[in-house]
């Protein structure tokens, strides 16, 4: 029997329990790709051969001799993967490991299925072929859909996936079901028992759209949505100890707040970009954009500066690109068309940023408040390629301009930015120098008040301290005047004509003489305050003569020292220069051009891979699973995903609706593909069996994907549904120990290395390094976490009592219990438990002789009610919270 012959049988075989055992997509392509990529791909083809697809593997087009279907174990592939010869072996020494013993058996067991794969298996000539590269296009949707499914571009084309992958539509979810997966996934909070009484008495489509229209007007929407692309972008609180800082920088939530701002009023996706990469180029003197160059600010690192700028390199790439540059530092990528020079071409357009803190209005301390934002601080800064990698080695002989992958053909142009007065010097800011006199006035009027309540007016400190005062004064007015003369030719005047004002020099001196003058006031103040002191020893009571002189001493040496200060202050008096301590730094008044450059490049229509990678993650968040599974690599190792169509409508969508995200968040949420039911019915049982029997994984969406809550919405709706939560937004982040206790979203607590809330972590919570996708386990810790916290017995004792108000007996508060906590009613079943339950539980504590302690319980702040029939309430609310439905979407 001929190779071909065997390989089409081996591909019809597709239900045999032998097919079952090796699949070519998740077993062998996988495999091929990892072990021979590097030198038998689309980039490379050592010895001519190509390993990255199964007919060229089998040699369908010119035998290449690399297997034997009669003999899979003798087969030339096999030999070269199994041999112990380091000569031999395939991967050679230094370019992989070595194929394991399960490995090499499943190679074999495809070769004696006769090396199937997809006869449509795409093969490209060129990496520029490739499905990411090219230019998303609209597709044509198909005319003949019935209704319903035909009003929806989104139902059009997955309607016309499963005629053709002969797979039914399964009906829509449970009104109430639907409902709950809605609030979850828009603002991520349940909905109340008002929302519920109010779409069940109208679950009409028109209800449908305005409801979603209210939920993306929510400013929830922005925190619940927020905290996904904040898992995309990498946010990270600072990471230090004590003042020590490690990586991100302090007061970084003002970025968190621009993102859940700018999702709020819809912010183009494109703008958003623009101003993370390049908000200090585009608008460089408001505070607002600024804050949102924290994208580039929570890559700093303390201690080096090429982990900062890779990490910088290799997020931007993936978060916006879905492209893996990092695999380029050391040596050209080995899968995908960027050398180790473009790697180093990218980097050089960060070369010169840096970061630093702005001043806000009402803190001059930026320790306490500031903004961190991003800006070019050397333009001159070379970027080299370093030899392998090593950043010790760098190849200095020849510096790097800085560009763009080739392979993306989108226009890269860059152009030097002027930056203004107030841009490049912060300090002249208005409210810097009104708050700098303001804070020097205040300091006088309280010196001065203190004088006047002095039982010693000429008490030789307190005189002192005002004169001080007013020296301080004298010399902030000056400086300030002295500064703006200098830099922006502001010059001082008390009269209009020009033959009296005073020229900057002069203003500089002035400032200067004044500087010098506080000093001597400073220092006198000291010589006078340690004169006292060192009385005060002498005049002390202490009986140990030796701890006396000691304490005179050390007096007496310090006296010594400030002395010498005013000294040598007084001797500066006689000087005449124009120095003075500036207002504040000085930054550069021309910034690169790259970043924006790379912003416009990013989000060019003719970029072909924002728009994909954005309205990606996008679905993966509503349906729990991506149109590309590799959300973070659409680079040649992602194969053209099933529902390439879909991907490419939605990102021509988004490119021509000014790249609104509410604009898709509505076309996904009025889809009936949004609505489907997750699970079957007695009705839909039949549809349901077919249909998992055809697509078991459900990759064509034909069903609604059970999803599990995100950390931060199990803990926020424990909140919610007790009524507790403040919805209050924005504003410093929140120390991460106070989870239990502030019933703040948990968006707003600290998020960094070490610093996350231990029940956030134990429901997957986001790394802060890397989550471009969260996981969901499932571990033990999960349900203590529910059944220990205290947060949790907290809210359910607060929960008892807020729906027992609503119910007047049993049956009616296992109705609201379960409406409010699981957004549905119980089966007959579980009413009937739970009524059982109420009742028994109420007459165990009724009875308080025979309740002990529990050892070890969670210390909380609301006590348990001494009603026994309302304890049993409480029981029972905290037994739905640790209900599997409770941390579920449906």
């Amino acid at each position: 029997m001929s190779r071909t012959i065997l390989a089409v049988l081996a591909i019809v075989l597709v239900g045999s329990n032998l097919r079952a055992a090796v699949d070519y997509e998740s077993d062998i392509k996988p495999l091929f790709q990892e072990k021979c990529g590097a030198c038998h791909g689309v980039l490379k083809q050592e010895g001519g051969l190509r390993l990255d697809a199964g007919s060229l593997i089998r040699g369908d087009e010119s035998p290449n001799g690399l297997l034997d279907f009669d003999q899979p174990a003798d087969s030339e592939l096999i030999r070269r993967v199994a041999t112990s010869d380091p000569d031999e072996r395939m991967p050679p020494e230094g370019e992989g490991t070595p194929l394991s013993a399960q490995q090499i058996e499943l190679l074999t067991q495809w070769i004696k299925l006769g090396a199937p794969s997809p006869p449509n298996e795409e093969i490209i000539e060129s990496p520029s072929e490739h499905w990411a590269y090219q230019n998303p296009t609209r597709p044509e949707l198909a005319t003949d859909i019935p209704e319903p499914w035909s009003s929806n571009p989104i139902d059009v084309l997955m309607f016309d996936q499963w005629r053709q992958s002969q797979l039914a539509p399964v009906p829509p979810a449970d009104p109430s079901m639907a409902l709950r997966r809605l609030h979850l996934d828009v603002t991520g909070l349940s909905p109340t028992r008002e929302d519920q009484a109010e779409f069940a008495a109208d679950p009409s489509t028109d209800a449908w759209r305005q409801r979603i229209d209210r939920l993306l007007d929510d400013p929830a929407y922005g925190e619940k949505w927020g905290r996904h692309w904040m898992d995309v972008w990498r946010y990270s609180d600072w990471d230090g100890y004590k003042n020590q800082l490690r990586g991100s920088q302090r007061h970084i939530w003002h970025w968190r707040d621009w993102i859940i701002e700018s999702l709020n009023v819809d912010k183009g996706y494109d703008r958003m970009i623009h101003e993370m990469l390049a908000g200090d180029e585009i608008a460089p003197e408001d505070l607002d954009t600024l804050r949102a160059t924290g994208f580039l600010v929570r890559n700093f690192h303390t201690s080096n500066r090429d982990i900062w700028l890779d990490a910088t390199v290799e997020h931007t790439a993936k978060a916006f690109l879905g492209m893996t540059i990092a695999c380029a530092r050391c040596h050209d990528h080995k899968y995908d068309p960027i050398s180790q020079r473009e790697y180093y071409a990218f980097r050089a357009i960060f070369q010169p940023h840096r970061v630093r803190t702005e001043r806000l209005p009402g803190e001059p301390d930026t320790l306490k408040l500031g903004l961190p934002r991003a800006y070019d601080a050397d333009l001159k800064a070379p970027t080299y390629l370093y030899v392998q990698g090593n950043e010790k080695n760098p190849d200095k002989e020849h510096p790097l301009d800085p560009s763009v992958p080739e392979i993306v053909q989108a226009p890269f142009a860059i152009e030097p930015v002027s930056l203004s007065y107030e841009a490049s010097r912060p300090f002249l800011r208005n409210y810097i120098e009104a708050e700098d006199i303001a804070s020097a006035e205040k300091q006088l009027t309280s010196a001065q008040k203190a004088l006047r309540e002095s039982d010693d007016k000429q008490n030789a400190i307190t005189l002192q301290q005002v004169t001080v005062a007013e020296a301080n004064l004298q010399f902030i007015r000056q400086r300030w005047a002295a500064t703006k003369a200098k830099i922006i030719g502001v010059e001082a005047s008390d009269s209009e004509t020009s033959e009296e004002r005073t020229s900057a020099k002069d203003l500089a001196v002035q400032a200067a003489n004044s500087e010098r003058s506080l000093l001597f006031q400073r220092s006198l103040l000291e010589v006078l305050k340690q004169r006292k002191a060192v009385a005060k020893a002498k005049e002390s009571k202490e009986t140990d003569k030796a701890k006396k002189k000691t304490a005179i001493d050390a007096a007496t040496k310090k006296l010594a020292e400030v002395e010498k200060k005013l000294v040598d202050s007084s001797v500066a008096l006689v000087a005449n220069d124009a120095k003075f301590t500036p207002v504040g730094k000085s930054y550069p008044s021309t910034s690169s051009g790259r970043r924006t450059a790379l912003a416009h490049w990013i989000t060019n229509p003719e970029n072909p891979l924002t728009a994909r990678v954005a309205v990606n993650h996008i679905w993966t968040r509503y349906f729990g699973q991506p149109l590309v599974p590799s959300v973070d690599d659409f680079g040649l190792r992602a194969p053209q995903p099933v529902h390439h169509k879909l991907l490419d409508w939605l990102a021509v969508e988004l490119i021509e609706n000014d790249w609104s995200m509410k604009h898709i968040h509505r076309l996904i949420l009025q889809s009936r593909t949004y609505q489907l039911a997750s699970s079957a019915t007695v009705e839909s049982e039949g549809t349901f069996a077919k249909n998992a029997e055809m697509d078991p994984d459900n990759l064509l969406f034909w069903r609604a994907n059970v999803r599990r809550l995100e950390a931060e919405l199990v803990r926020d709706n424990l909140l919610a549904i007790a009524g507790t939560l403040d919805q209050s937004m924005g504003g410093p982040d929140i120390d991460f120990k106070q989870g239990e206790t502030t019933p703040r979203r948990s968006v707003y607590f600290r998020h960094a290395y070490e610093k996350q809330m231990p029940m956030l972590v134990v429901f997957d919570a986001a790394n802060p390094t890397d989550c471009y996708r969260r996981s969901e386990s499932i571990v033990p810790q999960q349900a203590l976490a529910l059944a220990n916290s205290p947060l949790a017995i907290d809210q359910s004792r607060t929960s008892a009592a807020r729906l027992s108000a609503e119910a007047s007996d049993d049956p009616a508060f296992v109705t609201e219990a379960y409406t409010a906590i699981l957004g549905r009613a119980p089966s007959d079943s579980e009413r009937s438990a739970c009524e059982s339950f109420l009742t028994h539980q109420a007459t165990l504590l009724a009875d308080s002789k025979k309740l002990s302690p529990s050892p070890g319980a969670a210390k909380t702040t609301v006590p348990p009610a001494t009603d026994a029939n309302l304890r049993a309430r409480e029981n029972l609310v905290h037994v739905l919270f640790n209900h599997n439905d409770f941390v579920t979407v449906r």
